[in-house]
């Protein structure tokens, strides 16, 4: 049976208590990243983060979610991509470093992943370093439980700010533990996110594309450790899957562990099927009619 993990168009609830339980899921076999997540999960700074990040994202600039729900799940999106490329085989830079094992990476890519956009609240613009500042104190807190060696804390903390710092390509990821978070990010583009940003008179092709996507699958691909498929029920999902998610997948060190396909649903009364199902061209970095 495929390992996957589905973002879907559901209510805001229900996205949040299915990333919850996908991340608990998958970290059931490393007790030190599942009690990092737990501590995070609870922190009364971490979400006020998350809420102000929002905030300032969604009305006063009407772009799409990046609060909890975002953290949750592009958290999830990234655990589940970690698993599948680990269990591939590759090597993983919190391993190679010394720095730490499977499971201390877990708990890396997931802090990361879950912090990734905090910085927001101070504003879009340089939102990265604000990210970065901001998180210091929530991943000291949550390693010093955890750690006992300073010296580890630190090296683990350095995987977590870089990923945070690159999540966006600027600058461009150099760990496999940053790419994940960066890749990760880019998944959460289906019309649960983008209807917020519509329904608050954003109307552009960035919101009129996320709306044309129903779901992200990502699962064990046959050409590559990790496959994301995307699902739309109009075309015009295309832009969002270009220009959010592939970017992020060929701009990263795990652009040779990753494989991204789109399509449109079989069915879609909506959609004059442009487009039935294209595959990201590893070599020549653009789509192709698969």
């Amino acid at each position: 049976m495929q390992e996957r993990v589905v973002l879907v168009s559901s209510p805001k609830t229900k996205l949040y208590l299915e990333a919850d339980q996908s991340i608990r899921e998958a970290l059931k076999g490393y007790p030190r990243a599942l009690q990092a997540y737990e501590i995070l999960y609870n922190d009364s700074e971490a979400k006020a983060h998350w809420d102000m990040a929002n905030y300032i994202t969604m009305r006063k600039l009407g772009y799409n979610d990046h609060g909890r729900v975002h953290a949750m799940l592009t958290g999830a999106a990234s655990v589940a991509i970690l698993s599948l490329i680990a269990k591939s085989g590759a090597k993983l830079d919190v391993v190679e470093s010394g720095a730490g094992n499977l499971e201390d990476t877990f708990l890396v890519v997931l802090l990361s992943t879950m912090l990734h956009d905090i910085g927001n609240q101070v504003h879009r613009v340089a939102h990265e370093g604000f990210s970065v500042m901001l998180a210091i104190p929530i991943v000291d807190r949550i390693l010093g439980q955890i750690y006992s060696d300073p010296e580890q804390r630190v090296k683990l903390r350095s995987f977590i700010l870089h990923g945070i710092n690159c999540h966006d390509l600027s600058p461009e990821p150099l760990t496999v533990e940053g790419g994940i978070t960066a890749v990760a990010d880019g998944t959460d583009i289906t019309k649960g996110r983008g209807r917020k940003a519509f329904a608050l008179g954003s109307v552009d092709i960035h919101s009129i594309s996320a709306l044309a996507v129903d779901e992200v699958h990502i699962l064990k691909g046959e050409r590559t450790p990790v496959e994301i498929q995307v699902y739309m029920n109009n075309s015009a999902g295309i832009f969002q899957v270009e220009e959010t998610l592939t970017k992020k997948v060929l701009r990263s060190p795990i652009r040779h562990l990753v494989s991204v396909v789109a399509m449109t649903l079989e069915g879609s009364d909506s959609d004059q099927r442009i487009i039935k199902r294209v595959r990201l061209h590893d070599t020549e970095d653009r789509f192709i009619l698969d």
